[in-house]
């Protein structure tokens, strides 16, 4: 597809994320047109770690409104990627 930095677009930083780390789960925010083949390619060469199993979640963009305009979120891709165990992502550790 991509270069794999296309792919993963950011980490999502919520209470509920952060929760997952417990269980050796990290979610980022990825490519809409991104399969989970290729995100899980994209974190393993990212991040130098080996993953186990990724889930994906199309998410609709909210109707938003300004003023008498109305208009919509983009809508975008999450995926909640497992890691096998003893391997870790540096990035989430400070948090």
């Amino acid at each position: 597809m991509k270069d794999y930095r296309d792919i993963i677009i950011k980490p999502v930083v919520t209470e509920k994320s952060m929760n997952l780390l417990a269980d050796n789960k990290y979610t980022f925010i990825v490519d809409r047109r991104a399969n989970k083949t290729e995100i899980k390619n994209a974190v393993e060469n990212i991040f130098s770690v080996r993953v186990d199993n990724v889930h994906t979640i199309n998410i609709k963009g909210k109707p938003k409104r300004m003023g008498r305009f109305e208009g919509r979120a983009p809508n975008r891709k999450k995926a909640v990627v497992t890691l096998k165990p003893g391997q870790k992502i540096r990035l989430f550790e400070g948090m």
